[in-house]
């Protein structure tokens, strides 16, 4: 089955950012002489630039596999928002060991700074190390499911409890808002309860975009499903599983290491000789960026958009934004964000209504 094609197809290209790279000796050979808040400034910058539609942010209790810098996911989110003007920023929250009143609340006010450009890739980090945060338990199969629909139904419900034009700033009453509009929500989880309202006013977008695997089988409820096969047909036949099962769009997942300053056998075999790359159930491309574009025009006919994790982050991305990306808009198979537009219109989302003002109109 190959993707729906009414008007064309296009390829919307994520980067992830995380530390030096997928490689886990990415730190070996840093392009970049400062690391931390500059490193990142200058990758998401980059990025931009070069025409990526959004940038991802992983996260978790340990360092990043291939070194680097790694403070908690959606702070280093908001470092970059007002720096950009075009890019979709989304971090990993893990649901499983974040409180959702909290979630919900940091990733409105990433949508809000960075002016409707936030997304959220639903983390389920289960492992002992992960809970030891929270002083938990890892979960069972059914409960880590119904933990993570918990979270994710609450974060959506929150970021309606503002309507639209719950805020109204009357001088003459000296009324900021309308309390009839902003509303509780009153979610119970297996492991949490939340009252609501959020403190946060409606996100720009009025959903923020979501993003999870599609293991995690949340179907519908996540606006993009990130697709992570080994081979070409698996991703293909996935990305129609998920289609089948909700998902607005469909994102495939893939490793690259490309030809640089040296060829990319070369590099690989160099960075394994230190620490060998094991497979992480990603579709890999290690090679020239001229295959690369073939293999993601390739996956244009059954994805909407493929995540990159480039091995080497300082190495690997000066060559996609000079070689590949442009390569795919010279054949119409991508295009880059305009600036000041949301991430939704970017991803051709539409902008959700708000379910209570729905009831509303509905009742009356």
């Amino acid at each position: 089955m190959t993707r729906p094609d009414p008007g064309g197809r296009r390829l919307h290209l994520a980067l992830e950012t995380d530390g030096d790279g997928a490689h886990p000796a990415a730190g070996q050979a840093r392009s970049r002489a400062a690391g931390g808040a500059a490193a990142l400034r200058g990758t998401v910058g980059d990025a931009e630039a070069g025409g990526f539609t959004l940038v991802t942010f992983a996260d978790g209790p340990l360092p990043p596999r291939g070194g680097g810098w790694r403070p908690e996911a959606g702070t280093r989110a908001a470092l970059v928002s007002t720096l950009t003007d075009r890019i979709g920023l989304a971090p990993t929250l893990h649901a499983t060991v974040t409180e959702p009143f909290h979630l919900a609340t940091q990733l409105a006010s990433l949508d809000h700074a960075s002016n409707g450009r936030a997304a959220w890739v639903v983390g389920a980090a289960n492992g002992a190390d992960a809970h030891a945060t929270v002083g938990a338990s890892p979960l069972d199969a059914d409960a880590l499911h119904r933990e993570i629909t918990d979270v994710v139904d609450t974060a959506r419900a929150l970021w309606d409890s503002w309507e639209d034009d719950a805020v109204i700033k009357d001088v003459a009453t000296g009324r900021f808002l309308d309390w009839h509009k902003v509303h509780h929500v009153d979610a119970e989880g297996a492991r949490f309860t939340v009252k609501g309202p959020l403190i946060t006013p409606r996100p720009p977008q009025g959903q923020v975009v979501v993003l999870a695997a599609d293991t995690l089988g949340l179907g519908g409820r996540a606006d993009v499903a990130l697709v992570r096969r080994p081979e070409r047909d698996a991703v293909a036949a996935a990305a129609a599983a998920a289609r089948d099962a909700g998902a607005a769009l469909v994102f495939a997942e893939v490793e690259v290491l490309l030809d640089a300053d040296l060829p990319a056998a070369e590099r690989l075999a160099r960075l394994d000789g230190a620490a060998p790359w094991q497979p992480a159930g990603r579709l890999r491309h290690v090679g020239s960026p001229a295959a690369l574009a073939a293999l993601l025009a390739g996956l244009a006919r059954h994805v909407d958009g493929v995540r990159l994790h480039p091995a080497q982050l300082g190495t690997d991305l000066p060559v996609l934004t000079g070689q590949v990306l442009p390569a795919l808009a010279a054949e119409g198979l991508h295009r880059p964000p305009r600036p000041g537009a949301t991430l939704r219109d970017t991803l051709g989302l539409p902008r959700p209504a708000n379910r209570f003002a729905l009831a509303a109109t509905t009742s009356t």
